[in-house]
């Protein structure tokens, strides 16, 4: 049984996922998932969050390393995760069998001003300005990356308490920022079947970051209609059944299914 991998992006931890985890697990049928936070967030706060994603890769791989779970692996990563999946996938190809890329972008696909829309801009800064208000601070996370208000007290409530629980410093919020600001992935296409997954409503990235990457590597893509960029939690369940509908119709260079 395949094991999966959850990555998540900037400044979020595992515990954002919500009830993703869980609906992604029966639709991939698997028992064997794996949420990992990057250095600097959820349960690595106290680390120093490296200033570049391929050194992301060595802390990613020593907690799947210090798991026991055997490889080669499934990820499914999101925005600044989904930049050190593709890294990783790159520099040790034969540890990820599958990959599935969610509103992630990266040079030299897309330029700047589509990988962080200008109109989000000044609520980023209004984030920095008031990083220590968990309430607002979340509050304008939650209008930029979400379409989905339905469970928005709740959803509020939840977030601020993860912020205060395991804040994530300035500091470390501004090198992960740098960190995927200056990533590209260069001319090599990772090996493994790709999915990339991307919301056309997305008011953070364009969605067009990953049509581009789509189109450069010939991999799979799938838009939502209304989601914003934190897919997983405005249709989990769209989410996970595209996923779980898209690994049988994988097929190698020889036209065989696996």
């Amino acid at each position: 049984m395949s094991t999966w991998i959850l990555l998540r992006g900037l400044t979020r931890e595992t515990r954002h996922w919500g009830r993703f985890p869980a609906i992604l697990r029966d639709a991939v049928k698997t028992d064997s998932l794996l949420q990992l936070d990057l250095p600097g967030n959820g349960a690595l706060i106290d680390l120093h969050a490296p200033a570049q994603v391929p050194s992301m890769i060595e802390f990613v791989r020593q907690a799947v390393s210090q798991s026991s779970v055997p490889g080669p692996y499934r990820v499914l990563a999101m925005s600044l995760g989904g930049m050190v999946a593709t890294a990783w996938a790159q520099h040790y190809p034969e540890e990820i069998d599958r990959l599935v890329l969610v509103n992630t972008s990266m040079r030299p696909f897309s330029s700047m001003t589509e990988r962080l829309r200008p109109q989000a801009w000044p609520r980023l800064l209004r984030v920095a300005a008031g990083w220590r208000d968990a309430r607002e601070a979340e509050a304008i996370i939650h209008r930029l990356t979400c379409n989905d208000s339905q469970a928005l007290a709740d959803d509020l409530a939840a977030w601020a308490a993860i912020r205060e629980s395991a804040p994530v410093s300035r500091g470390n919020a501004l090198r992960q920022l740098w960190a995927a600001a200056r990533f590209s992935a260069g001319d090599t296409v990772p090996r493994c079947a790709t999915l990339i997954l991307s919301s056309a409503q997305d008011r953070l990235v364009n969605p067009v970051c990953s049509a581009k990457l789509a189109a450069a590597w010939g991999a799979a893509h799938m838009q939502h209609p209304w989601a914003g960029h934190d897919l997983p939690h405005d249709d989990p369940v769209w989410t996970s059944e595209t996923v779980g509908a898209w690994l049988p119709e994988i097929v190698d260079a020889t036209g065989k299914r696996f």
